[in-house]
């Protein structure tokens, strides 16, 4: 049964609460970033793609600036799973009551494929393109003198982008529950939807076309998923309503 009865002031009120907790929790991730961020720097600063590189600091501030991207974004990672259980909680009452135990096992789903999405990207990506740069500058006899906020900043905007993109599934089974989306739709637009993702592509990708297929690919591949993900989560809500429904005039006097 749903419970959706609220008024637009508590519908506030609610929502006030749960950016609270949220800030709450993000403020003490922040201190554990920095407890964090010095052995993820150091360790990221000795693996293959980056012992070949002599890393430098063009500006005080450039050491300081890195530490506060990798905090925060720890700090992200580690507040993730509250922000989407605050997130579930605030939609939650206009769902029904199998809705909600569903919905509530998308959250653990979506941090794995968060990680999946920046495993992909570091692993299979980041190398492939960090060769890529390098031969281009071999071949032009270019002496590279690269930056350290430079290096991390380019490895954070390779990275972090394909862990929210690795999402879609996630989110295209939470807004097809919650009655926003359609399979039907999503096969509708699907040429529109693949020319935004190589737009995506080519804008986190330098200009070659193996690097554009690496992310293209799997990019639409996840699209494919979202749709059929989409056609269980629309059957299965479709089933849940008309069952809560029956159930509730069942129950009426």
């Amino acid at each position: 049964m749903k419970h959706n009865d609220m008024s637009v002031i508590e519908h506030i009120t609610e929502l006030r609460k749960r950016l609270v907790i949220i800030v709450v929790f993000f403020v003490i991730a922040i201190i554990a970033g920095f407890l964090l961020s010095r052995p993820i720097i150091i360790y990221l600063q000795q693996t293959d793609e980056a012992k070949n590189l002599t890393l430098n600091a063009f500006n005080l501030t450039d050491p300081l600036m890195v530490y506060m991207q990798f905090a925060f974004i720890i700090a992200l990672v580690i507040t993730s799973p509250v922000i989407l259980y605050q997130l579930w909680s605030f939609v939650s009452p206009g769902l029904y009551e199998k809705e909600r135990r569903v919905t509530l096992s998308y959250i653990p789903l979506s941090l794995m494929l968060f990680f999946a999405g920046i495993s992909f990207s570091y692993f299979i990506l980041f190398p492939f393109v960090v060769d890529f740069m390098e031969r281009i500058s071999n071949d032009l006899e270019i002496n590279q003198v690269i930056g350290i906020n430079e290096y991390f900043s380019f490895l954070l905007q390779l990275t972090i982008p394909f862990g929210l993109l690795f999402q879609l599934p996630v989110v295209i089974m939470f807004l097809t529950r919650l009655g926003i989306v359609t399979p039907m739709f999503l096969s509708k637009v699907r040429k529109y939807a693949y020319f935004v993702l190589l737009v995506i592509a080519a804008l986190i990708t330098p200009p070659e076309l193996t690097s554009h297929l690496l992310v293209s690919i799997p990019l639409f591949i996840l699209y494919e998923i979202s749709i059929w993900v989409s056609r269980i989560s629309y059957r299965k809500a479709q089933k849940l309503r008309f069952e809560e429904e029956n159930g509730t005039k069942a129950e009426a006097p």
